[in-house]
């Protein structure tokens, strides 16, 4: 989901694990300023239940809420900031950093566009929908993924992988259909607000390695969180 683009074979699988913790600890301090328990906030318990599943250390997972919830040395001060352009072969980019530092974010992105083209605000997202993606899988024998979706309020579904549900909603009701599913048997593991492509591009395999190249270079920025690419699977 919002995955595809990725290239199949990394070359250090080590530093890429290190990039999806900080990601997702990034996340986590910022669900935290709302509290630092989970039970209690929504929102942190999804970034808990998500860094469980990518195997964080608990020391870390801990230190993150501690940070994010002021208990450690100060609060943690990130924003988000979107940039939006066009990777190699004019295929639409969406970039979400989530940053303490705006200046260098936007300096690390101009570079990283040098190979495609920075657009201003609005040049590429009216070709994408902006909407609720919520991952979970059933954890009950009569859980069914149509009645959990109309009962909970959601717009959409569909299959995702590992045998996990997508239920897709509006972006105002997120949460509250995030929280309706576990009484219709579903444990949710992921709830965010995401870019898909009204219109993907698809490529030859050249001009999909490089503009794979393209994406992984801008992926593995510090500052970087989400990469929304319209290209197709």
């Amino acid at each position: 989901m919002g995955a595809q683009w990725k290239a199949k074979h990394k070359a250090d699988a080590s530093a890429a694990k290190g990039r999806i913790f900080t990601k997702l600890a990034k996340e986590i301090m910022v669900a935290a300023r709302n509290g630092a328990d989970p039970d209690m906030n929504s929102k942190l318990r999804v970034a808990v239940e998500a860094a469980k599943k990518a195997s964080m250390p608990r020391e870390t997972l801990e230190r993150a809420i501690k940070k994010g919830a002021g208990l450690l040395d100060g609060p943690a001060n990130y924003e988000t900031v979107v940039y939006e352009g066009f990777a190699p072969h004019q295929v639409p980019v969406i970039v979400e950093c989530l940053t303490d530092n705006k200046n260098r974010s936007a300096q690390s992105i101009r570079v990283l566009f040098r190979k495609g083209q920075l657009g201003s605000s609005g040049s590429v997202s009216w070709d994408f929908k902006y909407l609720g993606e919520i991952v979970a899988h059933a954890v009950t024998p009569d859980a069914d993924l149509e009645v959990a979706a109309i009962e909970a309020g959601a717009q959409d579904f569909e299959e995702g992988e590992e045998g996990d549900s997508v239920f897709l909603t509006e972006p105002t009701d997120l949460d509250a259909v995030s929280k309706a599913l576990p009484a219709y048997g579903f444990n949710v593991t992921s709830a965010k607000l995401v870019y898909r492509p009204n219109n993907p591009v698809t490529l030859d395999d050249a001009a999909r390695a490089e503009v794979e190249a393209f994406l992984e270079a801008i992926d593995a920025d510090d500052d970087v969180q989400h990469v929304y690419v319209g290209l197709a699977g």
